[in-house]
């Protein structure tokens, strides 16, 4: 298989999709791996790191595209481009297609095979290549709350853990998924009173199990949220309705009510956010903006804050499904890897995501059908 790195071009990502012992055993295994130049070098991993684990490294992103069977990358591809997709080629990233009606009808277009992380499902409902990012955003989403609290950020200048004779800032999370469970565990490491919510009882019930009564866990309802809103210090928005439009379940008037000088981190970004006071992503060059006095944090590729140890955790995890890939051939690989077949979103022409063709509003095809299968 001939495989393609291009560097990522979204504002303020630093994260690449392969790293160099991952280009090494793709090499050793009878792959061509085609980097862009640079693709690495701002977290640390130079051009020679990967021509010495047997890398040819190209010029453009033009010469990536043109060159490779398989793209992979990390964010889903931007405007500038479409027109670099080749007809039926592969791409692994993360798209968040249920957001991306436009990128959508060009891959469908172009017939790409369209492999997201973040539907990659196994059987138990859990999302591994979806794990790490949502891991580590978590962890993020409270350190970014806790700067933004500080004076210097506009914030009301309140310490995350207090101090002897002061309370200590109030944290609340809404959803106890992966993310919001590591933004617990930081948010109680750091000294904070924190309180999670999510609609399902034995979820919240696996919190308190694990943080033995240190966290307060709340059912989420309008009437819990208007109440634990308005006292809050920092909000971290970490609902995951997998392929799906996450919901607008924090309402306008909800933030309104908020203390002033209080911070939203809604993680929920990438999947369209749930505050309603949040029209649209932000970017790590430009993060923030007030809005009845509160500061709103909405950016979609937080992990790129800490882009080293995010890319190699990702490798960690979608390295499994990128070998069976290559070794297999894709049909061979979704036939006996159901995971993976859950990850694919178009194929062909189709798009083969029921859950995103129903946020999109467009027809859906099942895989099983297009494979013969």
């Amino acid at each position: 298989m001939i495989i393609g790195v291009p560097k990522e071009i979204k504002n303020g990502e630093n994260r690449v999709s392969l790293i160099p012992s991952s280009v090494k055993f793709l090499v050793d295994n009878d792959n061509i791996v085609y980097v862009q130049k640079g693709a690495g070098e701002r977290i640390g991993f130079s051009d020679d790191l990967y021509e010495a684990s047997g890398a040819k490294i190209l010029e453009s992103l033009e010469d990536v595209y043109s060159k490779s069977e398989i793209i992979v990358k990390v964010k889903e591809p931007l405007k500038e481009e479409y027109a670099l997709l080749k007809n039926e080629q592969t791409i692994l990233t993360y798209f968040h297609l249920a957001i991306e009606p436009e990128l959508t009808e060009v891959l469908l277009k172009k017939k790409i095979t369209a492999i997201a992380y973040e539907t990659i499902e196994k059987e138990d409902g859990s999302l591994p290549a979806l794990y790490p990012m949502s891991e580590i955003a978590g962890k993020m989403a409270v350190q970014i709350g806790a700067r933004y609290l500080e004076n210097d950020f506009g914030g009301v200048g309140k310490l995350l853990s207090g101090v002897p004779g002061v309370y200590p800032a109030r944290v609340l999370i809404i959803g106890a998924g992966v993310v919001g469970t590591n933004a617990a565990r930081l948010a109680i490491g750091m000294g904070a009173n924190v309180t999670i919510m999510d609609v399902n009882p034995f979820k919240l019930q696996a919190v308190d199990s694990e943080f033995k009564g240190k966290i307060s866990t709340v059912i989420s309802n309008e009437f819990n949220l208007e109440k634990y809103i308005q006292r809050s210090d920092l909000i971290i928005g970490a609902v995951l309705i997998p392929s799906k439009k996450a919901p607008h379940i924090v309402k306008e008037y909800m933030v309104k009510n908020m203390k002033k000088g209080s911070v939203i981190v809604d993680v929920s970004i990438d999947q369209g956010g749930i505050f309603e006071t949040i029209d649209a992503p932000l970017s790590l060059e430009n993060p923030t903006f007030e809005k009845y006095g509160v500061i709103h944090y909405a950016v979609t590729n937080i992990p790129s804050c800490v882009a080293r140890t995010a890319a190699i955790s990702l490798n960690n995890y979608t390295m499994p499904y990128i070998s069976q890939l290559v070794s297999k051939g894709f049909i061979a690989a979704v036939k006996s890897t159901p995971e993976l077949y859950k990850g694919v979103n178009t194929f062909k022409g189709k798009l083969t995501n029921p859950d995103v063709a129903k946020s999109l509003e467009m027809p859906y095809s099942e895989l099983s059908m297009l494979i013969g299968f």
